[in-house]
C-alpha cells in the first residue's frame, strides 16, 4: 500500500523539477567556462535526477 504522504512527496518533486528548470538557474550554467557551455550536462543531470527520484518514490516500498 502506498503511503498517505506520497502525494506530498510527489508535489515536492514537481516543485524541485520546476526550480531546477527555471530560466535563472538554467542560465547560470549557460555561461562558457573554458570555452565549453555546461548547459547540456546540467540539463541531462537535472533530468536524470528528477526521473530517478520519481522512480524511487513510486517503486520504494512504504514499509522500509
Amino acid at each position: 500500500m502506498k503511503t498517505p504522504r506520497l502525494g506530498e512527496r510527489l508535489t515536492a518533486l514537481v516543485l524541485l523539477a520546476t526550480l531546477l528548470f527555471t530560466p535563472p538557474l538554467v542560465l547560470l550554467f549557460d555561461r562558457p567556462a573554458g570555452g565549453l557551455s555546461w548547459l547540456p550536462l546540467y540539463l541531462f543531470v537535472a533530468w536524470a535526477v528528477v526521473i530517478a527520484l520519481a522512480a524511487w518514490l513510486l517503486e520504494h516500498p512504504s514499509g522500509e
